[in-house]
């Protein structure tokens, strides 16, 4: 539910902050007081479009912001996770306005899109009024709101899923038939290839580990001699290793008498004898390197011709002809086993089409049910709603060759206003007041299935009064009773029966040279007031007292 709404510099509103409660709250003023304007404020935090108009003269920027108190598993949760945005429990919905005409958007302090917020805005708040059609004009939401109140959602999400089982089926299918049709069209060249390449066997890399291995054998042939020349001074029979190392035991003999003559030299002979040996060692690890048999250099230049030779020939690197054998050889599997494949990929797409089929049948049905009890539900509203000549019709139309994600139908609200003129689309037969009271109707029947936990109803009354407005806000008082109301009025019997009542009034500033838009809560003896003026007009006679007081006793 709305818990609060502050309005900063938009139109003539300057500073308003605004607690709301549960139950039914009204919102009253005389003509031009600032109503619209507020709803306009509200429309702007729930995603609306932006109007650069809307900022206060002067002033360089307006903002709205609106917080919900929301349970947990609410559809605008859900989307606030899709969107990778936290969810705290509390949701703070805030719209910037620049004057410039640009707008920013917030949810719980984080910068979203218009889109998404106007996305999180839809699931929390309903705006319906005598022009607004957006709640009524799409034939998808009739269907929604059709099996939300018969409880026919779970029954739409197995229809979903069987769908895209259906579709899964269906793809595989075609992706196998085609690539059959490919491959035997290829039929001879693939497997010719496919033999071809197999016979070849191509790694991944081999080429660069191939050519690598050729350049170190054939640079090695060139220093190959002069390699074993320093080794043979380093380590062969040249090498001075044995010549120091006799030396080394010459000194050490000698150096028992003289050892401080003697240390340092016979350390540093040691140290050559240890380099010289190391030497040697990688000498030796170099020309076994580079020791290698001309035959194995013939093989890897014979190889890397007949990998670069496949190369050219099925325009592929290298490094791309394993990839490519692998296809082929799929290919030629394909054509080999696809008929076999082909039947099982059939039977399962037929199955597929057979189950989705089963539970959309059995969905229509239920529908068509459930539009008979809809229909009564609905038409049981509307005879104090001074509409006892009209009747309300759920068309379920089903066509089986039209299939989607919900199933077969199309449904659509349709209205017939008099006995005797032609039902049709309630947008297009419905004029304005009487969608409104045709709207109410389906509220009170739907209230706590399909609809947003806050609606507003904006003058839904105009043009009505006595009984009629009276059975509005009897049912407006029965809405709120499991959602949150706030309705727009200028009907005293409307707002007899609100839990809250709001007075909105334009107060002059600066000496009379401009004027801002106030909001107060009234309290009991100030709701008396309001509701008499609304009765009596300008002046409040005591007639229009008591009659105020008959009214709010009558709601009580």
């Amino acid at each position: 539910m709305l818990a609060r709404l502050s309005i900063r510099d938009i139109v003539l509103i300057e500073r308003l902050d605004i607690e709301f409660a549960t139950g039914l709250a009204v919102l009253t003023g005389e003509t031009g007081a600032g109503k619209s304007i507020l709803l306009d404020a509200f429309a702007l935090a729930l995603g609306g479009r932006g109007d650069a108009g809307l900022v206060r003269h002067g002033a360089e920027q307006g903002q709205v912001t609106a917080v919900f108190d929301i349970p947990k598993n609410h559809p605008a949760a859900k989307i606030l996770a899709e969107n990778g945005l936290d969810d705290t429990g509390e949701m703070i919905l805030r719209r910037v306005q620049l004057a410039d005409g640009r707008t920013r958007a917030f949810i719980n302090d984080q910068s979203i899109s218009v889109q998404t917020l106007k996305a999180v805005g839809a699931a929390l708040v309903e705006i319906h009024g005598q022009h607004d059609e957006r709640a009524l004009v799409d034939a998808a939401t009739h269907r929604r709101l059709l099996d939300a109140f018969s409880g026919l959602e779970k029954d739409v999400v197995a229809v979903e899923a069987l769908w895209d089982a259906r579709r899964t089926a269906n793809t595989a299918l075609e992706e196998h038939r085609t690539g059959m049709e490919r491959a035997a069209r290829e039929a001879d060249y693939l497997r010719h290839a496919s033999d071809e390449l197999k016979q070849l066997a191509p790694k991944d890399g081999e080429e660069t580990a191939l050519a690598s291995r050729r350049t170190t054998m054939m640079q090695g042939e060139k220093i190959a001699s002069d390699l074993r020349e320093a080794q043979e001074v380093v380590g062969g029979h040249n090498s001075p290793v044995a010549a120091l190392s006799a030396a080394v035991r010459r000194l050490e003999r000698r150096g028992v008498n003289s050892p401080a003559l003697v240390e340092p030299a016979v350390k540093a002979i040691d140290i050559a004898i240890n380099a010289l040996e190391e030497a040697d060692q990688h000498l030796l690890a170099a020309l076994a390197a580079t020791d290698f048999d001309p035959a194995e250099l013939e093989r890897i230049e014979e190889r890397l011709f007949a990998l670069r030779a496949a190369s050219r020939k099925y325009s592929t690197p290298v490094d791309g002809l394993a990839a490519l054998a692998a296809k082929y050889a799929a290919d030629v599997v394909l054509i080999d086993a696809g008929a076999s494949r082909l039947k099982k990929l059939e039977q399962a797409a037929i199955e597929a089409d057979a189950h989705y089929a089963a539970a959309a049948k059995k969905l229509s049905l239920a529908r068509q049910k459930s539009a008979e009890k809809l229909n009564k539900a609905v038409n049981a509203e509307l005879a104090p709603l001074k509409l006892e000549r009209a009747k309300f019709m759920t068309q379920v139309a089903t066509d089986e060759a039209t299939p989607g994600p919900q199933g077969f139908d199309r449904v659509e609200f349709w209205v017939q206003t008099n006995p005797g003129t032609k039902p049709g689309p309630m947008m297009k037969v419905a004029s304005g007041g009487e969608l409104s009271r045709f709207l109410l109707a389906l509220k009170v029947v739907l209230s706590d299935r399909g609809s947003a936990p806050t609606l507003v109803f904006d003058e839904i009354d105009t043009g009505v009064g006595g009984a009629v407005a009276d059975a509005i806000g009897g049912r407006l008082a029965r809405l709120a009773g499991k959602v949150q109301v706030m309705a727009v009025t200028h009907a005293p019997q409307v707002a007899a029966r609100a839990d809250q009542h709001l007075l909105i009034s334009k107060d002059a500033l600066d000496k009379g040279k401009r004027v801002a838009t106030r909001v107060n809560t009234l309290a009991a003896d100030h709701r008396r007031e309001e509701i008499a003026r609304m009765l009596a007009g300008a002046e409040i006679t005591a007639e229009a007292r008591a009659a105020a007081d008959r009214l709010l006793k009558a709601a009580s």
